[in-house]
């Protein structure tokens, strides 16, 4: 029995639990009357679950808003919807609400909705002061209440008869703000208003103005008179006096300032009354200010003032502009119109001018230090004017210039460009400098001491030779320097190198090298070098010719390798000839003297046979044989002997070129071919060093043909 009603009781649990199943379809927010709402109407934000049961059966719904994230509602209700109830809307309200529902254990949100609060509330403005002094500042402050930050405030001061001028202020973080307006010179009766603007999704909404603020204005001091006295026909050297007055309420920190063209020529502190005199000149015509200064306060008077001109200014004369040194210079100083005047002469100097003297005519015999800028001064009662000045140039011959090359020696590199300097050691500048090639003018040059000359087009056989010239304004004329000739070096090209004998070299022989170069200017540099493992410098010479010998009396098996030469000259460019590469064998005498002694122990072996066998045969035959063999053995040594000395060809070891080369004619012609060029180099060696080679190798004179 109580199995049945376990399992009816679970059963019903079952069945019961399938009957409590629900989902969430959507959840949506709206607001009423409508998304845009007048600032101060109702309006409610309305939540709604749409929710699918299984069965019909209650179900607790928690409801929450949220503004721009914030929670702003929270209800529960058995009910699928819930409303937030807002009386009276406000700018503060307009935001992105959301809508959030959980209901047994599961939650769902709606999306965002905007909701914009049209219309701002009206601003209060209030001022610090009713009442201000000019010069003083009028505080005020705008608030917006209701509203909320970020907020822009706009002031305004209102003018009677002239635009508002604005105060823009931005506020992120209140709902008001305070700005200073200053009080200026004219200010009266003035009004201040202000407004305020928000940004809502990129529109900008701005409030009414606020009530107007009323601020009445004092002056402190009453506008400065200005007066001068005599007030009219003012002359140079007529003393004129200046006086600058104001009436001020309160006499601390008021000051009085007289300016000209910027420039204060008198300033008084707490007093109503400022005094300025001085004698009258024509740089005294023009506007004069007069400004009264309290705090922030300011008020100025102008006048304007006329001097007529007493006597013009002087004008100084010079006999010349332009003179040589040791001559006469008169200079003279006159007034158009005008005689009686205290004239003086000076020249002016940057430390102060320097006075020459107190006359009206200055003669002087100049020299170069008198060059300069002269001016005159003419004084009439009490005014003193000056002339223009007058420039004087005293000018010192030039001297005979000196021409040379920049980098020192005259010489240059072929294809290099040259650089020539004129000099001219005395003369006043500037100096004109003109070079020649030949007789050719190439470049003129206006300078202090010198001038360069760049000549890029340098040829081999240029034989013209370069000057300048130099002169100023003296009247000596021109000055021409020496002619510079200029040696062109011809840089080295294609060196060679050649020897005798070509190739293979027997030891103990002599060997001739010759190094030459195709071009390039003398004296050259000569380097004979030896390349096995590394680089052995043999022989080095600085000849005044195009090629160079060396002779190597005798070659050893250790000279077997590659033979190169450089040459250079001041051009200063290394040329290196191709390698050629030389092999010292066994001399033929050498050779003779191996094969003798390969003969000879042919024969004596031979010799030996023949006499065993002989040996052998006597014992055989008895006596006579024994004889006749040993003669038979004699006379086949004999004969063995002469054609051993008959048939060998030796040499005693001279090592002469020309033996050599026989040899290498006869024992190597079926070999290889003779090196191209070797009769060339052997000609080349016979011209260089022909008296050489036939006072050394006389027992060469009767074999033409070994060259």
């Amino acid at each position: 029995m109580y199995l049945a009603l376990l399992v009816i009781f679970l059963q019903c649990s079952e069945l019961y639990t399938q009957e409590r199943v629900f989902t969430f379809n959507t959840v949506e927010i709206k607001v009423q009357p409508s998304v845009k709402v007048k600032n101060g109407a109702p309006m409610s934000i309305v939540c709604h679950a749409d929710i699918s049961k299984s069965t019909n059966f209650q179900l607790k719904h928690n409801f929450t808003i949220f503004k721009d994230g914030k929670l702003v509602f929270m209800t529960v209700s058995d009910k699928g919807d819930a409303q937030y109830e807002i009386s009276i809307a406000r700018s503060s309200d307009t935001g992105e609400y959301e809508c959030t529902v959980e209901a047994g254990g599961k939650t769902k949100s709606s999306n965002s909705l905007h909701v914009w609060v049209t219309g701002m509330t009206k601003p209060i403005l209030t001022a610090e002061k009713k009442e201000v002094l000019e010069g003083e500042v009028v505080k005020l402050r705008c608030e917006l209440p209701e509203e909320v930050p970020p907020l822009y405030f706009f002031f305004r001061k209102i003018k009677m008869n002239s635009t508002p001028k604005e105060k823009l202020v931005f506020e992120p973080y209140r709902n008001f703000s305070v700005v200073e307006f200053s009080v200026e010179e004219g200010d009266n009766i003035l009004q201040f208003d202000c407004f305020g603007r928000r940004n809502v999704k990129l529109e900008f909404e701005s409030s009414e103005h606020s009530n107007k603020t009323l601020v009445t204005v004092r002056e402190p001091f009453i506008k400065p008179t200005l007066n001068a006295k005599p007030s009219s026909n003012i002359t140079e050297g007529d003393r004129i006096q200046f006086e600058c007055s104001t009436v001020v309420a309160r006499m601390r920190d008021i000051e009085i300032i007289l300016q000209k063209n910027r420039t204060i020529l008198n300033s008084v502190r707490d007093e109503k009354l400022l005094k300025y005199s001085a004698v009258a000149t024509l740089e005294d015509s023009g506007e004069y200010l007069c400004k009264v200064e309290q705090g922030r306060a300011s008020k100025t008077t102008k006048l304007n003032v006329v001097v007529a001109e007493l006597f013009p200014k002087p004008i100084l004369a010079a006999s010349m502009n332009k003179l040589d040194e040791n001559k006469e210079l008169t200079l003279s100083c006159s007034i158009s119109g005008f005689r009686k005047a205290n004239f003086s002469i000076l020249r002016k100097n940057s430390n102060g001018d320097i006075w020459l003297k107190n006359s009206r005519n200055l003669t002087m015999r100049v020299n170069v230090n008198d060059t300069g800028s002269y001016i005159c001064k003419a004084e009439v009662k009490g005014i003193v004017k000056e002339s223009k000045p007058v420039r004087i140039n005293i000018y010192a011959p030039v001297s005979k210039p000196t021409l040379s090359v920049v980098s020192g020696l005259p010489e240059v590199v072929l294809g290099k460009p040259l650089r020539l300097i004129c000099r001219s050691m005395t003369g006043t500048p500037p100096i004109t400098f003109t070079f020649y090639k030949g007789n050719e003018p190439k470049k003129i040059v206006i300078n202090d001491t010198y001038a360069t000359f760049l000549d890029e087009n340098i040829r081999q056989n240029d034989k013209r030779g370069y000057k300048c010239d130099a002169r100023n304004n003296h009247s000596s004329g021109m000055k021409t320097s020496n002619i510079l000739n200029i040696t062109v070096i011809v840089p080295i090209r294609n060196a060679s190198l050649g020897s005798i004998p070509n190739g293979e070299v027997e030891d103990g022989s002599e060997t001739a090298f010759l190094c030459s170069v195709e071009e390039g200017s003398w004296p050259i540099h000569f380097r004979l070098f030896r390349k096995t493992d590394h680089e052995v410098l043999l022989f080095e010479k600085i000849e005044h010719a195009d090629r160079v010998v060396w002779r190597k009396e005798t070659m050893k098996r250790q000279d077997t390798g590659t033979y190169y030469c450089m040459a250079s000259n001041r051009a200063n460019v290394d040329v290196k000839s191709h390698p050629i590469t030389i092999s010292v064998i066994l001399a033929a005498w050498q050779k003779g003297l191996v094969a003798a002694f390969v003969l000879i122990a042919i024969a004596g072996a031979v010799t030996l046979t023949l006499w065993w066998f002989l040996c052998k045969k006597k014992k055989a035959k008895g006596p006579s044989m024994e004889m006749s063999g040993s003669a038979l053995a004699t006379n086949l040594t004999s004969e063995k002997l002469t054609r051993q000395h008959n048939d060998g060809d030796y040499y005693s070891g001279s090592g002469y070129i020309e033996d050599s080369e026989n040899h290498m004619k006869a024992t190597d012609e079926s070999k290889a071919p003779v090196q191209k060029g070797t009769e060339t180099v052997y000609s080349e060696i016979r011209k260089a060093n022909n008296d050489s080679v036939e006072n050394r190798h006389s027992r060469i004179q009767g074999h033409p043909d070994a060259t």
